[in-house]
């Protein structure tokens, strides 16, 4: 079983009542960041807890230092993970507002954390469920404190200063998850240096959207991501976008093109322009 799982609202709607399970919101907007919160303050899907991108699916930002989502700690999302309920057989369930960048933040957490089996992203997202006429609520579920082991896996990181020794590397793999423009250099609306880590691919991860913000078919999503792996090893591929959010989207619809859990460069661009020392690529 591929460890990236989509579960549609019907199916999420018809397994509500199930045991053990946990549902997450991870609505978040850069613009904005109460916005998830005030929103599922609002109204969200009925049990559902919600899970911050800053205050619960990040570290503080140290700044010269860190990008802007840095990983949080692992002992704290841990018993954060445990505060939400999660034990280490619970079925999960994370959505946002559709397109699953926030909730595949959280999806690959918890895969860091060793959370691996269970865990799905609701395809489609808020919007996918509104679409289908299914109960909203602004009742936040009662506390149930469960029982979650999680033991981060240095494995499925690679840091600064090793991305930059590979760097020219033709074994190398680089995924860069932004849209083409900030990609390569032509705006920048976030971070004040402009471009992409040399030798780096866009890969912006809204394509690997159809135009009803659901995922693609496993397949189109394996063609999309072949053509840009070539023959290189598999075991050399990192994925990276600004801040370590957006790449954790192209991580999960790798793993559901059926390819194994690449390595994420977390601190991503906003981390890398930090040190002047490294190097820095615009255009194609």
């Amino acid at each position: 079983m591929s460890l990236a799982q989509l579960i549609t609202p019907a199916q999420l709607s018809a397994r509500q009542d199930e045991p053990g399970l946990i549902i997450l919101d991870c609505r978040f907007s850069l613009d904005d960041p109460a916005y998830g919160q005030r929103s599922y303050a609002e109204s969200h899907i009925p049990k559902a807890r919600f899970a911050d991108l800053e205050h619960d699916l990040s570290g503080p930002v140290k700044r010269g230092v860190t990008g802007r989502h840095p990983l949080p700690d692992p002992a704290e999302l841990t018993e954060q993970l445990r505060e939400w309920g999660v034990d280490n057989d619970s079925t999960i369930v994370l959505y946002d507002d559709g397109p699953g960048a926030f909730a595949a933040r959280a999806w690959w957490l918890l895969a860091w954390l060793g959370k691996r089996d269970g865990v799905f992203l609701l395809d489609g997202g808020l919007k996918a469920w509104r679409e289908a006429d299914l109960p909203l609520t602004a009742v936040e579920p009662a506390p149930k404190p469960g029982r979650f082991d999680g033991q981060p896996d240095a494995d499925l990181l690679v840091d600064a200063d090793t991305l930059q020794q590979r760097l020219g590397s033709a074994a190398l793999t680089l995924l860069d998850a932004r849209a083409l423009p900030r990609f390569k250099g032509e705006v920048e609306p976030i971070d004040p240096v402009a471009g992409h880590i040399p030798g780096a691919q866009c890969a912006a991860f809204t394509d690997n959207l159809g135009s009803d913000g659901r995922f693609l078919p496993a397949e189109a999503l394996k063609q999309r991501f072949a053509a840009l792996i070539g023959d290189r090893p598999l075991d050399e591929l990192v994925a990276y976008c600004g801040s370590g959010v957006t790449a954790c989207h192209n991580l999960f619809a790798l793993s559901l093109a059926g390819y194994p859990l690449a390595r994420l460069y977390a601190g991503s661009w906003s981390e890398w322009i930090t040190n002047t020392q490294r190097p820095l690529a615009k255009g194609e």
